[in-house]
């Protein structure tokens, strides 16, 4: 089976993040994946993972992901290995020592002490970002995932950045690497009791306490409020002959293995299952979350190039309207002499004005098509009464209805108005649209072109 056959949403969302770090470096050649995915989606963000694909197979970042994927669960079952076997070693050597001699309290500040700093640090990392995480088991677990699937020479690395992004991004990190270090740890609580309780029912061992500065009333009451959690759950709880005599007698030892077995499960066992479960929850109702961010200007860019290779069209068209004469313009003894150049709904790369128009001593300004842009401009021509107004509009966009009443204003509040198209050199296509659009507006008088000087020659 082919495994990028059919990505999930998360691979999709991390082989278009990894693919935006590789391009932090430089640019893809990527004119043959916009054309598919142009071909392929309507969607633009669809678009955009569609282009990632494509330029993820080329470097091969699905091939990482593949090797990730097979490679992930014989990591986490290493991990769980070293957790047991750490765990059965600190707990005194129960399961083939030959003095057969457990102190409880040793033991269980073995078996629980890690377990329990953990807990704290992931439990304040919820609330404050103590970078506490790249320590934890769920961090290691990806690391090293990374390291045996890639190593430092392929794409692995950049994957792993990739993650770690989507997870902070959408607040899931803490939740997502929680979710990874509690189900180690409840693997790994869950074997460790498994081999106790065989080693405790067929072996017979000694379980003590020993102390040289403590008084041995602490041992009672330390044995009796652990216990309140465990006897919840109807584990017994030695009492205070069996505490300060644990040699005594064999039911004092069985309460105590039953005691040592019950603090592990309520105070190990229980706790890193349900907060497992907590995270996983966490996971499903925020998964969604795990896209790329469209607003970061990145995209913004990716979403601007697949708009200039979509076929243009003219939108908000109108073909049942009557058609109204173009305005007459003032006559010269009402005009001031006063060139103006009119910058409208331009995008940001293109300069406004030209240094040509600048040179001639026109009063620039520029618009965006808003309300009140366009009423401080009207406000401006009424008061100033222009001779000459230069309109320069983006070729490549499509003219409305609003673009027509604009220039109707323009041309009623100066002499003469002209249309200079911008970017239209090598783009028939987008010259003839404009001048099919002025036809069909009524304002086919209104001398529209593409080359600056010649616009401005008897303007001089």
């Amino acid at each position: 089976m082919n495994p990028v056959a059919h990505p999930s949403p998360f691979q999709d969302a991390t082989i278009t993040e990894a693919v935006q770090l590789v391009e932090e470096t430089g640019p893809l050649d990527d004119s043959q994946a916009m054309r598919e995915a142009m071909r392929l989606h309507q969607d633009s963000g669809r678009r955009i993972v569609e282009r990632a694909r494509a330029l993820g197979q080329r470097i091969g970042l699905q091939a990482e992901w593949a090797r990730a994927q097979a490679w992930a669960p014989w990591v986490l079952l290493g991990l769980v290995a070293v957790i047991v076997v750490a765990g059965l070693a600190l707990a005194g050597n129960m399961l083939g020592g030959t003095e057969r001699q457990i102190n409880v309290v040793v033991a269980l500040a073995s078996l629980l002490g890690l377990h329990l700093v953990t807990l704290a640090l992931w439990l304040v990392g919820l609330v404050v970002p103590l970078g506490s995480f790249n320590a934890s088991f769920g961090w290691l677990w990806l690391a090293f995932t990374a390291r045996v699937a890639g190593g430092q020479r392929g794409q692995a690395p950049m994957l792993l950045r990739a993650v770690t992004r989507l997870l902070n991004r959408a607040r899931l990190l803490p939740w997502a690497l929680g979710f990874v270090s509690h189900a180690i740890w409840t693997l790994s609580f869950a074997v460790v009791l498994a081999a106790m309780l065989f080693a405790l029912a067929f072996r017979n061992y000694t379980l003590s306490w020993e102390t040289t500065i403590l008084e041995p009333d602490f041992f009672v009451r330390s044995v009796q409020f652990l216990g309140l959690a465990p006897a919840w759950l109807g584990f017994p709880v030695p009492d205070a002959q069996a505490v300060l005599s644990p040699l005594t007698a064999a039911s004092g030892q069985r309460a105590w293995a039953l005691w040592l077995t019950g603090c592990i499960v309520v105070y190990g066992l229980l706790p890193r299952a349900a907060l497992a479960l907590l995270c996983a929850a966490v996971w499903q109702v925020r998964k969604k979350a795990l896209q790329p961010d469209l607003s970061q200007p990145y995209y913004r860019k990716l979403l601007a190039r697949f708009d200039a290779l979509a076929p243009p069209h003219i939108v908000d068209a109108d073909p049942g309207r009557l058609q109204h004469p173009a305005p007459h313009g003032l006559a010269a003894g009402d005009t001031g002499n006063v060139l103006m150049a009119v910058g409208f709904e331009l995008p940001d790369e293109l300069p406004w004005p030209p240094a040509a128009l600048e040179m001639r001593g026109a009063h620039a300004m520029r618009i965006d098509g808003s309300a009140n842009a366009r009423r401080e401009l009207l406000d401006t021509l009424a008061r100033v009464r222009p001779r000459r107004v230069l309109v320069g509009c983006h070729a490549a966009s499509s003219p409305d209805r609003g673009t027509e009443r604009f220039l109707r204003e323009v041309m009623s509040l100066s002499g003469e108005c002209r249309l200079w198209l911008l970017g239209t050199a090598t783009d028939d296509t987008a010259r003839q649209r404009w001048h099919a659009w002025l036809a069909g507006a009524g304002l086919d008088g209104l001398h529209a072109g593409d080359a600056l000087e010649p616009m401005l020659h008897d303007w001089a």
